[in-house]
């Protein structure tokens, strides 16, 4: 029997894969170059599109914060009682 997973499980899968697909990328870089990617480097060679990308991963991000920031809300949220008690005589 498959069970369905949720989208909020999907969307840290994959932003773990990203994050770790981005690690794993920037280790390979630099075992063949000696040093990190150079960011300016690689915006010049995006040209025009290079602002385009940009705005695209703050939007990603900003979303990831977001969802992140709900559910830390939602776990530290004081929850009131369920039920209203009841005082005994």
């Amino acid at each position: 029997m498959s069970k369905d997973w949720s989208v909020s499980t999907m969307t840290w899968y994959a932003v773990f894969i990203w994050f770790g697909a981005s690690l794993f990328s920037q280790s390979v870089y630099m075992a063949f170059n000696g040093q990190p990617y150079d960011a300016n480097l690689m915006l010049e060679s995006a040209g025009p599109f290079a602002w385009v990308l940009i705005a695209i991963e703050l939007f990603v991000w900003a979303i990831v914060a977001i969802f992140f920031g709900g559910k830390v809300l939602n776990r530290v949220q004081v929850k009131g009682p369920e039920m209203a008690p009841v005082d005994a005589i």
